[in-house]
């Protein structure tokens, strides 16, 4: 019964990483499934399995990074955004150029 619980206590959610962050952490995929309630909790579990990879997302206020953009299902979030199970997260850099 334990075990059941806590499956259900678990908020898990799909993150999507660029190609060009996935590179520079070995093991890294671009697509994962990890728990967190909060963006912010998925930066840190991103940062457990690949140490250094937080630090590239979020700055020391802490807040997001300016040429980072963080969407769940479709929307633009911020750190402090709740995250629903199943939810959808991507991690986008910015692109810039003319």
């Amino acid at each position: 019964m334990a075990e059941a619980e806590t499956a259900e206590q678990a908020n898990l959610v799909r993150v999507v990483l660029p190609r060009a962050l996935v590179d520079l952490f070995p093991g890294a995929t671009a697509d994962t499934t990890l728990d967190g309630g909060t963006v912010d909790q998925v930066m840190r579990e991103l940062d457990a399995r690949w140490p250094g990879m937080r630090d590239r997302l979020v700055d020391s206020r802490p807040s997001i990074r300016r040429h980072i953009n963080v969407f769940v299902d479709g929307r633009r979030v911020t750190l402090d955004t709740a995250l629903s199970p199943g939810a959808t997260v991507h991690i986008l850099t910015a692109i810039s150029g003319g």
